[in-house]
């Protein structure tokens, strides 16, 4: 088993791998909802 001081070296990994992968699929998300709303509003 981990013990505490292992898991806590983790957390900033996850933390930065999660945002490696949110932040631009959050981005594309917004880019094509911009998109989306050119298409369809004119």
């Amino acid at each position: 088993m981990a013990d505490q001081g292992e898991t806590a070296r983790h957390i900033p990994l996850m933390i930065l791998a999660w945002a490696w992968v949110v932040l631009p699929f959050g981005y594309g998300v917004y880019q094509l909802l911009l998109k989306l709303t050119q298409l369809f509003a004119g």
